[in-house]
């Protein structure tokens, strides 16, 4: 796994973030400001990279989040199943099979050009050029 740490308070909208061992991508955060003995929070909504399943977490500013390194990969379609496609990257030539999204279902055919994240470990099909 390729993840990162960074202090709460430096998470920014449209970056990534791990909340409960999902990768998620930032939706909003609010900060409070201090009170007379405590630390400023954060409220961050994220929704999953993977799953799309909304996360909530209210922490110290001051405290650690892990964030995920995700490396965005091309790769060309050598075959397709029902819902599986058999692809080739382009760059290290290892061909593995990836599931294949509902919204791209009509769109990854064989020869076709593919784009795919490696979110911790696992390869997620994200879009057909």
């Amino acid at each position: 796994m390729t993840i990162k740490t960074t202090d709460i308070g430096s998470i920014k909208v449209g970056g990534y973030i791990i909340i409960d061992g999902t990768a998620c991508r930032v939706a909003s955060v609010q900060t409070s400001k201090t009170g007379k003995h405590g630390h400023a929070k954060a409220r961050i909504e994220a929704i999953g990279l993977i799953n799309d399943e909304k996360k909530v977490i209210v922490k110290p500013t001051h405290d650690k989040a892990e964030v995920p390194i995700v490396e965005k990969k091309a790769a060309q379609v050598l075959s397709v199943t029902t819902d599986t496609a058999n692809v080739m990257d382009t760059e290290t030539f290892e061909t593995f099979d990836i599931k294949i999204p509902e919204d791209l279902k009509d769109k990854v055919i064989p020869n076709s050009q593919v784009v795919y994240w490696i979110i911790l470990g696992i390869r997620v099909l994200k879009q057909s050029k």
